[in-house]
């Protein structure tokens, strides 16, 4: 363009000039070179944008979950449908209609999501009881779940509560063996006395979430039973005859096989993981294994991936068959039937189901002569879970077994990992180490990636588990579960107990190979409670390295290394304070975790000892030097963030004067007590009695930094949440 054909500035004295240069840059801005540039980028990356309709969905079913009320959900809906409208105001502006149809499908998906758990909550959540209470039920047996490794039965009854009975309600209770009748199957209607009490909420921020849990299985109560059980009225069939069966085999399992190697093998064949020992079950976790003791997409694959084998095989032995039909649809198609067999059989929980639903994917495509494992599958199998269980998204089970696959497809579509595994001419010892190679190198990458996730939920990661993996999950696989299913087999002719010999010897090599792991200096690594934004951070990063192709993937390593930068950033609590207020966890600089009471409940020490990132044996606070106690209080002084902080806590329930009180409260800064002060208490910066607590729930403080993270501010006012009310 000549310079007498650039268009001219109008001359104004009050800046005209000016604001039409603004608006013209703007304009280009706005309506070309940013469109213009990322329609370019999204047409020459060749990804494959059917995966992130599943993480539009998943995003709205989380916002729902960290948004605090219905206001804030409808907004969101709102907020989704916003990015419909503005993908259909673009008409034809995109060459390709990349951004239009992005806008349009994650807008529509996104308000879906919030949709659908919003939905479910109101379909299947379950209005707990007001306070704890003892009355007498005449029940029906929903299930029935034995452990025997804690001495106990666990019923789910379906009953009716209040005063005149006039509420139908889903409770669990406990009882222990010798209260239990043989009769007290599923079906089944008696009558008891029971101890009941609401689902417990997190006792501490980060804490487990029982409360969310059983809104969403439908519990009002939970507790245990008092005295015997009546039987009115045996029940059979239907139900309670595939349970019985999975009960007889899980029974028959460990009549072959003694001691822990038995409880596994039980749980590897039934599901049933009641009689696998504490110890057992802390040194599986410790060393990254607990994965091996939940029956999900390894247990129902490897069920699935040996009948499609052996039938294949099978069937190419009759050649009359195999010119007639087409093998792997028939092959398929008895695998499929094994593992839906196997799934019933072993309780038919959500994550089997959704381990089932993945594996009958796979022979879907291998019927269809299509790529067994891709992405897109793994997206199909993840928004059809999420469509019925919407609430599973939250749980560590989802999390960590679609993050695991994505992990294993991502990674093996890599053009670095494809061009070490590529065959070439070598040794067999070259190739037998470059599979070894990638092997190591799949069970480091899902280790990293699963990592944070063990981390925001359980607060504690085994470190060597990929190596313990490496050797643990080919032994259950290749060794453990077809000894076991020869084993049952050859039992039908009561031939099995060669092959239950070896069966528990591999199942020994393993919990030796756990407690070994577990045992070893730096195996666990505990940390604080990770945020809510550095979770997210890590997920997000992670998707989309995992889902992006080419060099534009790793734009997805900046919000993993800001993730980890803040992780190590992220400061242990000064003082965590329960929900009830009984029990104090004070947090020194060395690590060591101070104890207000000594609880007889290791589930209370456990949680004050993950969230503060502790580790050893606690101290009480009476046996601490630095603590001077009487017969109702205690009182310490911790040097944090450059000042003293006083701290007063009650240990008894005896009243004092209140004058004697209000001048207590008057010298500390932080008092807490499990019931109500008196409001002449006022302390210079927190009073955390009953009547705080019961509107805050348990809380974590940074005195350093002189904040307070409660557990009301992460539950908003969801259907599970009683706080205040």
């Amino acid at each position: 363009m000549d310079a007498h054909e650039m268009p001219q500035a109008p001359a104004n004295p009050n800046g005209g000039a000016l604001k039409y240069l603004w608006s013209h840059w703007r304009k280009r801005a706005l309506l070309s070179s940013l469109a213009a540039w990322f329609e370019h980028f999204l047409g020459k990356t060749g990804l494959d944008r059917g995966p992130w309709l599943t993480v539009a969905f998943a995003s709205g079913i989380a916002t729902w979950f960290i948004l605090p009320g219905a206001f804030s959900w409808v907004l969101a809906i709102l907020a989704g449908l916003g990015l419909v409208l503005a993908g259909i105001s673009r008409g034809s502006k995109d060459p390709a209609g990349y951004v239009r149809l992005a806008l349009i499908t994650l807008g529509l998906l996104f308000a879906l999501g919030v949709g659908v758990i919003w939905a479910r909550s109101e379909l299947v959540g379950a209005e707990p009881i007001a306070r704890p209470i003892v009355t007498r039920l005449d029940a029906r047996i929903l299930e029935r779940i034995e452990q025997p490794a804690q001495d106990r039965v666990r019923l789910i009854l379906a009953t009716r509560l209040g005063d005149k009975g006039d509420r139908v309600a889903k409770i669990r209770v406990n009882l222990n063996e010798d209260q239990d009748i043989p009769e007290a199957q599923e079906n089944a209607h008696i009558r008891l006395r029971a101890r009941l009490m609401p689902p417990s909420p997190p006792m501490l921020p980060g804490a487990y979430n029982f409360a969310r849990n059983a809104w969403f299985q439908g519990f009002a109560a939970t507790g245990s039973v008092l005295g015997e059980i009546e039987l009115i009225d045996a029940g059979t069939g239907g139900e309670a005859l595939v349970a019985q069966w999975q009960r007889q085999l899980s029974r028959h399992v460990r009549d072959q096989l003694g001691g822990s190697s038995g409880a596994i093998a039980a749980t590897l064949a039934s599901g049933d993981r009641g009689a696998i020992g504490k110890a057992d079950e802390i040194a599986m976790r410790d060393a990254g294994l607990t994965h091996l003791l939940s029956i999900s997409g390894l247990h129902v694959s490897a069920v699935m991936a040996a009948s499609y084998i052996l039938l294949i095989r099978l069937l190419a032995a009759f050649p009359p068959l195999a010119l007639r039909v087409r093998l792997p649809l028939l092959a398929s198609l008895g695998a499929a039937l094994a593992g839906i067999g196997y799934t019933l059989l072993t309780g038919a929980q959500v994550p089997t189901v959704r381990s089932c639903f993945g594996a009958l994917l796979v022979l879907t495509a291998l019927a269809m002569g299509r790529e067994a494992l891709s992405l897109r599958m793994i997206a199909v199998a993840a928004f059809g879970v999420l469509m019925l269980w919407p609430e599973s998204l939250v749980g560590p089970s989802f999390q960590m077994s679609f993050a695991a696959v994505i992990t294993i497809v991502a990674l093996h579509e890599s053009r670095w990992l494809r061009s070490v595994l590529a065959p070439r001419d070598e040794d067999l010892f070259m190739r037998l180490a470059r599979k070894v190679f990638a092997l190591l190198i799949t069970g480091l990458a899902i280790e990293f990636c699963l990592m944070p996730i063990v981390l925001f939920h359980f607060h504690r990661a085994g470190v060597y588990g990929a190596f313990a993996n490496l050797a643990a999950i080919p032994l259950v696989t290749f060794v453990s579960m077809p000894l076991i299913a020869l084993a049952l087999l050859l039992d039908l002719v009561g031939l099995g107990a060669p092959i239950w010999w070896l069966a528990g010897w591999s199942l020994d090599l393993l919990l030796g190979l756990a407690h070994f792991t577990a045992s070893q200096p730096g195996a666990v690594k505990l940390m604080p409670q990770m945020g809510i934004g550095v979770f997210m951070l890590f997920v997000a990063g992670g998707l989309w390295i995992a889902l992006w192709r080419g060099r534009a993937r790793l734009i997805g390593m900046a919000p993993v290394i800001v993730a980890i930068i803040l992780l190590l950033l992220t400061p242990v609590p000064d003082l965590l304070i329960t929900d009830d207020g009984r029990h104090v966890g004070i947090t020194e600089k060395d690590g060591q975790l101070i104890m207000l009471r000594d609880s007889r409940s290791s589930y209370i020490r456990d949680n004050l000892m993950e969230l503060s990132a502790a580790g050893g044996q606690p101290t009480i606070v009476r046996d601490w030097p630095q603590a001077r106690c009487s017969s109702d209080f205690c009182s310490v002084t911790l040097e944090r963030g450059g000042r003293s902080w006083h701290v007063l806590m009650a240990t008894s329930d005896q009243y004092l004067e209140e004058r004697k009180l209000a001048a207590a409260c008057e010298r500390h800064d932080i008092v807490v007590a499990d019931r109500w002060l008196p409001y002449s208490c006022k302390p210079r910066w927190l009073k955390a009695d009953r009547r705080l607590l019961r509107e805050t729930g348990g809380l974590a403080l940074n005195l350093s930094a002189g904040t307070m993270s409660t557990v009301a501010q992460m539950e908003g006012h969801h259907g599970w949440w009683r706080g205040g009310r």
